[in-house]
Parts: C-alpha cells; sequence; structure tokens
C-alpha cells in the first residue's frame, strides 16, 4: 500500500491532517481551488476544480487515502456547490481505489433528545441536514456495494487553530479582546460540545487507515460539554483575560434577520443547536481507537493563538 494521500480543501481540518501526515514522512497533495499553499513542511499544493470529476480522478490516481475536507465558503450556496463536488469525490474514490475519508458534523442528526450517538438515524428536517445525510448514504450505498471503502467523522462546533471566522467562539475575540460584549445565537446557558480541529484531524487519519472502522460513522473524542459563556470564559482565562459580558441574540431579532440576510436564514434553521443541549456521545470512537481528546486548557490556548 502506497503513503500517499490527497487532501481536498485547505480550511482547518485540512491543515492538521496534512501537518499530521506530513510530519509522520508521508507523501501529502493539498488540493484547492487557487492552490493554496497551507506553508506545511513537505507538502505539495495543486490548484485543480475537485468538482470536476476528470481532473480530481487524476489526482487521486495512487492516493491511498482521499480526505474530503472541503468546506464551501459560502453557507448559503451548499445546494448548489455541494452535489457536484460530492460526486465528484465519489468518483474519484472509486476510480483511484484510495480510501474515501469524510469530515462530516452534526447537521444529519437533527434535533435529537438526550447525547448525539452514532447509531441515531439521520433524521435531520433542515436542508443542509438533509444534504450531508445524503452524501453520507451515498457514499456509504457504493461502500456496501463493495465499489469503494469510505468512514465518516463527525465532530461539534469548531474551536482550536485557524478556525477564525467560521467558529462560534472565534468570532467572537475579536470584540472580547476590544472590551465589547460578546452576544450568542439561542441560549449562553446550557450545555454545548465542542471540538478540536486537531482531534478531527487525528481521527479522521486514524479511521482511515484503519480497515475495522470503515462504512460507519465516527464522533469525534471531544472533551465535555459545556455551556457557550463558559467556553468564551475559558479561552479569555488562556489570554489572561477577564470573563466577557454575554449576552443573547433574542429569538425573535434572529427571526427577523433571517427573513432578510440569506446568512441568518440559514443560520436560524439550525438554531436548535443553541436553545437547548447539545452533546456529542463519543464513547465509541475513545474506545475503539483508545483516542482521548485533546485536553480542555490546551484547547483553549490554541483556540485563543488565532
Amino acid at each position: 500500500m502506497t503513503d500517499r494521500h490527497l487532501i481536498v480543501g485547505a480550511g482547518p481540518v485540512g491543515r492538521h491532517t496534512a501537518q499530521l501526515l506530513a510530519a509522520r514522512g508521508s507523501e501529502v497533495v493539498v488540493a484547492t481551488r487557487s492552490g493554496t499553499d497551507t506553508g506545511i513542511a513537505g507538502v505539495t499544493h495543486v490548484a485543480l476544480d475537485a468538482a470536476d470529476p476528470v481532473a480530481l480522478a487524476a489526482a487521486a490516481d495512487g492516493a491511498s487515502v482521499l480526505y474530503n475536507c472541503a468546506n464551501p465558503g459560502d453557507y448559503t450556496s451548499w445546494e448548489t456547490v455541494w452535489p457536484p463536488l460530492a460526486t465528484s469525490l465519489l468518483h474519484a474514490a472509486e476510480s483511484s481505489g484510495a480510501v474515501y475519508a469524510i469530515t462530516g458534523n452534526l447537521y444529519p442528526y437533527g434535533p435529537v433528545e438526550g447525547p448525539m450517538r452514532e447509531d441515531m438515524p439521520d433524521a435531520a428536517t433542515d436542508h443542509k441536514g438533509v444534504l450531508r445525510a445524503r452524501m453520507w448514504a451515498d457514499a456509504l450505498a457504493l461502500h456496501d456495494a463493495g465499489r469503494i471503502r469510505t468512514v465518516e467523522v463527525r465532530g461539534s462546533d469548531y474551536v482550536g487553530t485557524g478556525v477564525g471566522d467560521n467558529g462560534h467562539v472565534t468570532r467572537q475575540l475579536p470584540g472580547m479582546l476590544a472590551g465589547k460584549r460578546a452576544w450568542v445565537l439561542g441560549r449562553k446557558d446550557v450545555p454545548h460540545t465542542f471540538t478540536d480541529v486537531l482531534d478531527v484531524a487525528r481521527l479522521l487519519i486514524a479511521a482511515a487507515e484503519d480497515a475495522t472502522a470503515h462504512g460507519r460513522t465516527w464522533n469525534v473524542p471531544s472533551n465535555p460539554a459545556i455551556t457557550q459563556e463558559q467556553a468564551l470564559t475559558d479561552v479569555m482565562a488562556a489570554l489572561g483575560r477577564p470573563a466577557p459580558k454575554v449576552s443573547q441574540i433574542p429569538r425573535p431579532v434572529l427571526g427577523a434577520m433571517a427573513r432578510v440576510i440569506p446568512l441568518m436564514r440559514e443560520i436560524n434553521e439550525l438554531s436548535y443547536q443553541w436553545t437547548r443541549p447539545y452533546v456529542l456521545d463519543d464513547s465509541a470512537a475513545r474506545e475503539h481507537f483508545v483516542m482521548e481528546p485533546t485536553p480542555w486548557d490546551e484547547v483553549c490556548r490554541r483556540t485563543a493563538a488565532q
């Protein structure tokens, strides 16, 4: 088996995956539309449109693992961007024989009662959750038919290095550092799981290389759920700063914004994630991979160092 890895996407998960693989001496290629240079020593960067099945299949030829670390930048364009990209990735996995390792999320579960486990059905009703559930179902169908080998890892809202404006915690950092009040979606006082992007990358690599892990989803080992207010307080404490003032965006205000701002409309559909406990059960991955999450105090330091 070769030790060549093709990573599609140079966001925080893609970068961490590339860094971990390069550090152990693997051959790593990162593919993005613009050919973004991650700055990681030993990593090759190529510019290609991953939604082009011919171009992606050529890039994947000879790869042992194809990683889907893509994250379309425009949150309002998923219905347009994801289907051709997902189809192209499946084609590349089948034509190359590479293991197809998918960076998923928790949207497919939809609103649930109690902690989210991998044996729960993908029962989302919002269009983003339905889309992500369909992507996994399509990959699993090809796996079950013996046409590809695939696995998906699912983490909760990202914290850690390089998350930036894409994270509910990290997008608050500039304002908090300027002494401003933090405004959070939903409630600030209910437990919510946060997942370090480093741990996503760690599990993605481990799951891809473990044949007994294929054909299913795995929830990323994450620290115990805490409130949004506590998460913001802990990250500020990592910088030696006092606890911020934290307020909730009133639900009627969010609803009004959703009527006129497309991005807020998308966020409002997923607001259930922030109005009641949103907790990940990661016990299966912890046991199977003997993997623990990065300690929370270290996560906070990594998150603060954006």
